[in-house]
């Protein structure tokens, strides 16, 4: 391959091995090659026909050999132009991508966003909120892993993913976080006599199956807080990780659960019954980034664009004050 910085004959130039061609030259190079006229390469870069002789002469000059010859009336490149162009082509196609990937960043259409979750969101909410936000940004690609809040926190303190999103998050120094405390419902198998009552509360629990989140989830301390306030028993059936199980449970009429919002309208076409539960208990959801460098423009606009969609389920600022039970 042609290396542009050391040209065949100018090595021990004066710049030191390193010709300093402009890229006007080079583009002028491409199109007398591509057209076989001064004329035509002109009307194509929009310059004027001494413009490019001159562009022409200078590069000659540069390297060192005759770039043309004429043959029939048709500029040709000289066996020694021929090795160089290939080089001019691969140079000046890769300068138009870098132009077309700046286009593509300023613009908030282009790069590449590492997002980690939680499983659930992964099957359920967040493919959705992905679909429109790629519909109009072509040239971004994504990366999306659903795993643990541990192993979350771990991917973003190491700088591995550009943000997550998670719960039970409790604060680290190498993040930058914001919560979002989303409202919870009482979700019943469907036809369940239950569905008659506008409200759940933790008695009218008291005879049903249980099916909840893990012992040790900041979740699950506040709804068995609420029934214990309500001095009614928590008849435990089934543990789970993920509100998406629970609910997947209820529809198959396996018994009740108290899940956020956002997961009970996912399974609304399954039939369960959605209910508010009293007392009003929140899940707290965190989006981390690292808090090392500045998020890329288009990670803060995904970002955006997801507590944008999530707000329908978010509780007020007020209902916040009026509830213990954020989780």
């Amino acid at each position: 391959m042609f290396d542009l910085r050391h040209p065949k004959g100018n090595k021990n130039s004066g710049w030191g091995g390193v010709m300093p061609f402009k890229i006007r030259q080079l583009e002028a190079f491409r199109a007398v090659s591509d057209s076989g006229s001064v004329t035509k390469a002109a009307s194509t870069l929009g310059v004027s026909q001494p413009a490019v002789s001159r562009l022409m002469a200078d590069f000659a000059r540069e390297v060192g050999f005759d770039l043309f010859h004429r043959r029939n009336g048709v500029l040709v490149p000289t066996s020694d132009a021929q090795y160089l162009l290939s080089e001019v082509k691969r140079v000046l196609d890769g300068l138009d991508h870098l132009d077309d990937l700046h286009r593509d960043i300023t613009e908030r259409k282009g790069g590449h966003i590492r997002i980690a979750c939680l499983p659930g969101f992964a099957t359920s909410f967040l493919p959705r909120v992905l679909a429109d936000f790629l519909r109009d940004r072509p040239g971004v690609t994504v990366t999306l892993e659903p795993d643990r809040p541990e192993r979350i926190l771990e991917w973003i303190i190491g700088e591995q993913y550009d943000c997550a999103i998670t719960d039970g998050f409790i604060g680290h120094p190498a993040t930058d976080s914001e919560d979002l405390y989303i409202r919870t419902m009482c979700v019943l198998p469907p036809g369940h006599p239950l569905r008659a009552k506008p409200v759940i509360t933790p008695q009218d629990l008291a005879d049903e199956k249980i099916i909840h989140t893990r012992r040790d989830s900041r979740f699950f301390y506040h709804v068995a807080k609420a029934f214990s306030d309500a001095k009614t028993p928590l008849n435990s059936l089934i543990e789970v990780r993920q509100f998406t199980t629970a609910c997947t449970l209820v529809s198959e009429g396996m018994g009740a659960s108290i899940v956020s919002e956002l997961d009970a309208e996912e399974y609304r076409d399954t039939g369960i019954v959605i209910r508010p539960f009293e007392p009003g208990i929140t899940h707290r959801l965190s989006i981390l980034r690292p808090a090392t460098g500045a998020s890329a423009p288009v990670v803060l606009d995904f970002i955006n664009a997801f507590t944008t969609a999530i707000q329908p389920f978010v509780a007020p600022t007020d209902d916040m004050a009026l509830h213990p039970h954020a989780t």
